[in-house]
């Protein structure tokens, strides 16, 4: 009886594995969350579906501010500005970022980007894969952002 119960315990994990494997080979792969999803940002900032959370707000000790980001598929920013520049963490998926006049680089799981102040630029998740971020705003009592126009698709389908 000990024997029947352990081998089928055993073959329901092994099936229960290979949905798991199968599931996460297919399109719309889902990203490890580190934080909470947070709010969707408004469509006047956003193509597509992106949500933010604040997690270190800002002040006059620090001049920071810290949040998460998560953009879904084919989502991403408006072209913007930051008088005391940035810093991207990419904790999980891939996505693309550009600054104005130069090519768009691809970022992944691991790499951190500096957006110089004052440069105008755009982030968001890949066509097919959703895009976690890590923000830092540095020298935030410079000013925090400064929104401009949405990215083009002629733009973000240009990589």
């Amino acid at each position: 009886m000990k024997r029947i119960t352990l081998l089928s315990l055993m073959i329901g994990l092994l099936i229960q594995g290979c949905h798991q494997q199968e599931a996460s080979k297919g399109e719309g792969k889902s990203l490890e969350a580190i934080f909470p999803k947070g709010n969707k940002g408004p469509a006047e900032l956003f193509t597509g579906n992106a949500y933010n959370i604040g997690l270190v707000p800002n002040d006059s000790v620090y001049h920071t501010v810290v949040g998460n980001v998560y953009f879904e598929p084919g989502a991403r920013s408006n072209w913007h500005t930051h008088p005391g520049g940035q810093i991207l963490i990419i904790t999980d998926g891939e996505g693309y970022h550009q600054i104005e006049g130069k090519p768009i680089e691809i970022m992944k799981k691991g790499d951190v980007v500096k957006c110089p102040p004052n440069t105008r630029h755009w982030h968001g998740a890949s066509p097919d894969t959703g895009l976690q971020q890590m923000y830092v705003v540095t020298n935030t009592d410079k000013g925090i952002v400064e929104w401009m126009e949405p990215v083009s698709d002629e733009v973000y389908n240009s990589k």
